[in-house]
């Protein structure tokens, strides 16, 4: 029997449109300090409640970093902890890098990568009603910070439009500082392949610090035929790139790249950038800054060379701080804390013993943070740095683009308000605080039409189609895409026998027919990015980066008015004292990698053997479903046309608890918050 959806086009095409201070032996890092609020920026932001930790160390070389921003540039509106949107984060900039000039130590700025693919403002414009490509509208924005430095990520990547777009104007905004060392683009008038960004950037900062910086994406096969990426371990033989490193006149290289710190990762290919220097300059300091795997983390790769990543989602925003790294340089500055930690793990042995490592004992120093993403924190750390009011005549006019940009786009258009917060992982699977009890419901409400309504249904779905937790409070246009950015689509079979039927769920799960697929443009062009995908490759978004087991030793208790909220806790090479907001861990639960709903079946829940019943899954398990039902004995194939998916809008338009109190939704608090296991 073959395939088909065309029941269950008509009930889901109707749903696209929503209704309208020195360092001493008191840690002062360590500090816990009193609370305060302060303002929201978008009008329908959150506040936070606690203030960081105490002052973040300054040094030689001090650097913010960003990565897998994916179009959060309205900060998480309904999450306290951040609640800061980019406009923010310009004024912040801006007065960071005042206090650079105030101190006379040198500041860079540095982004590695993914843009979209996460968020309405950015993916709002890649829609069919749009006829654009996902991060048009939020580009221009992000544009608004003056980076330093800047990589490409593979969400560049996956579609040729995004990737010419990307080459075209963004890559073109920022010029030399743009770094693509081993991304290039075929040119459609030429043929001809050429870079993305530029390979490298020798310069000097204010300071006089000579740098040699490269920008290396992992080993990305997902790309489209557009772009092109040589792997990492081919890209150091190249006769530039020895060239580069064996320039004479480099106080230290800055390797930047999406793509993990982590030495235990698979995937991490700055170690091989790291070890092909290393053999060159065995003594040149090597800063490297990461992404790509949404964690927080730090690493320590020999006395003179660390690796910092520093989150997703414009939640964290990473710092580090250096010292030592040119003898001729300036000391540290004088009235705040300086870095005092040796390049070693736990402070024991200072390298791997897989690595390369320096050859002569090091007088460096580090100091790293992870910054929560918020007004609060922005002010905290920015702090003696203006004469006047925090916001910035550029970072308000940010805040005003991005408030206007998301009126353009319909963002804030009500389907109806979460009575609730339901989380990926913070609660047991499909318990009252799960994800998946909710689409439980929801899937089993919507996705049924009238001709086939009294037909019992069982439908199948991969957890990975759910991309973010759902917080309660507004559910709007823009939160169809934060919780699953993706036109998945159904297909059904009628009237299989229900003991084939009710054996594809434990057939998928247990790993004996293929579940995953490669992504090709065609799968990417807003559609599914983690369907079943290799963790490698899209890492999928769980909570359980946030939940390490950690203590804190010594610090001052200044004052404090509220009890710790939950958030990152978070434990990496220097050990677990790096966040830079202290708080109580957010429980992590695992869940399977497919689910199952059921619709219309007896009272009693229970069928006979040979009773026929509608299965209904997501394409892109089609061929496995088939797979499943046809090793049981069942004779099936799979057709290629499919619709688009809306169910979560449908079911928050149709239920009357979620339209109970439109347009004037009641918030919560954010993840992690009143978690009902």
């Amino acid at each position: 029997m073959r395939v088909g959806n065309s029941v269950w086009a008509s009930a889901l095409l109707a749903l696209s449109t929503p209704i309208l201070a020195c360092e001493s032996c008191e840690h002062p890092e360590r500090d816990v300090v009193m609370t305060r609020n302060v303002r929201r920026m978008q009008p329908d932001a959150q506040n936070t409640t606690v203030e960081p930790r105490g002052p973040l160390a300054w040094g030689q070389l001090n650097v913010l970093h960003t990565t897998d921003t994916h179009g959060w540039l309205e900060g998480h509106i309904r999450e306290q902890n951040y609640g800061a949107d980019w406009g923010d984060y310009v004024s912040f900039v801006k007065h960071m890098r005042q206090k650079a000039r105030d101190l006379d130590v040198d500041l860079l700025v540095v982004d590695t990568g993914d843009l979209h693919d996460g968020a309405g403002l950015s993916d709002a414009t890649g829609v069919a009603t749009y006829s654009g490509v996902n991060g048009q509208l939020s580009n221009p924005i992000f544009e608004q910070l003056d980076y330093d430095l800047l990589t490409i990520g593979n969400h560049e990547l996956y579609v040729s439009a995004i990737a010419y777009e990307t080459f075209n104007q963004f890559a073109k905004a920022y010029g030399e500082r743009y770094l693509t060392s081993n991304v290039q683009i075929r040119n459609p008038s030429t043929g001809e392949l050429e870079y993305v960004g530029k390979k490298y950037r020798y310069f000097r900062t204010q300071k006089g610090l000579r740098i040699m910086a490269f920008g290396v994406l992992f080993d990305f096969t997902g790309n489209s035929n557009a772009s092109f990426v040589t792997k990492a371990a081919d890209m150091v033989k190249e006769s530039w790139f020895v060239d580069a490193v064996n320039h004479k006149n480099v106080d230290a290289f800055v390797l930047i790249g999406h793509n993990p710190v982590g030495l235990k990762s698979s995937t991490n290919t700055l170690q091989t950038v790291y070890k092909a220097i290393r053999a060159i300059k065995p003594d040149t300091p090597i800063q490297m800054f990461g992404g790509h795997t949404h964690i927080r983390d730090f690493a320590v790769y020999d006395d003179k060379s660390v690796g910092l990543e520093s989150g997703r989602y414009c939640e964290t925003l990473g710092w580090l701080a250096v010292s030592g790294i040119n003898p001729h340089g300036k000391a540290n500055p004088k009235g705040v804390p300086n870095p005092t930690m040796k390049a070693q793990k736990n402070g024991t042995t200072p390298t791997s013993s897989s690595l390369a490592s320096s050859t002569s004992a090091s007088s460096m120093r580090f100091f790293r943070r992870y910054l929560d993403w918020n007004r609060m924190t922005f002010e905290y750390h920015a702090e003696g740095s203006q004469a006047k009011a925090f916001d910035t005549t550029k970072g308000l006019a940010v805040t005003k683009n991005i408030t206007a940009t998301r009126k353009e786009l319909n963002l804030t258009s009500i389907y109806g308000c979460a009575p609730q917060t339901w989380c990926l992982s913070c609660a047991p699977f499909k318990s009252e605080g799960s994800i998946y009890s909710l689409l439980d419901t929801a899937l089993s409400a919507t996705i049924v039409t009238k001709e086939r309504a009294d037909k019992p249904r069982l439908i199948v779905t991969n957890t990975g189609h759910i991309r973010f937790d759902l917080a309660e409070g507004t559910f709007d246009y823009d939160s169809s895409f934060i919780v699953s950015p993706f036109t998945d689509a159904f297909q059904y079979l009628p009237d299989v026998p229900y003991h084939l039927a009710s054996q594809v769920l434990e057939g998928l799960e247990s790993g004996n027919y293929p579940s995953k697929r490669d992504l090709s443009s065609a799968d990417f062009g807003f559609t599914q990015m983690n369907p079943s995908l290799d963790s490698c490759i899209d890492p999928p978004v769980t909570h359980d980066h946030l939940v390490t087991k950690r203590s804190y030793p010594g610090g001052r208790i200044i004052r404090r008015q509220t009890t710790t909220t939950p958030g990152y806790t978070t434990t990496d090479d220097f050990g677990t004292d790096g966040d830079d907001t202290i708080h109580s861990k957010i429980p992590y639960y695992s869940y399977p990698n497919f689910f199952q709903s059921n619709g219309s079946l007896p009272a009693n829940g229970t069928l006979t053997a040979d009773a026929p019943v509608d299965l209904i899954f997501l394409d892109y398990i089609a061929g496995s479903v088939v797979k499943v039902l046809n090793g049981l004995g069942g004779n099936y194939t799979n057709d290629e046309n499919f619709t688009t998916n809306s169910y979560l809008p449908k079911y928050a338009q149709m239920s009357s608890e979620w339209q109970a109190n439109v347009p004037h939704c009641p918030v919560g608090l954010g993840i992690g918050y009143n978690i009902t296991s």
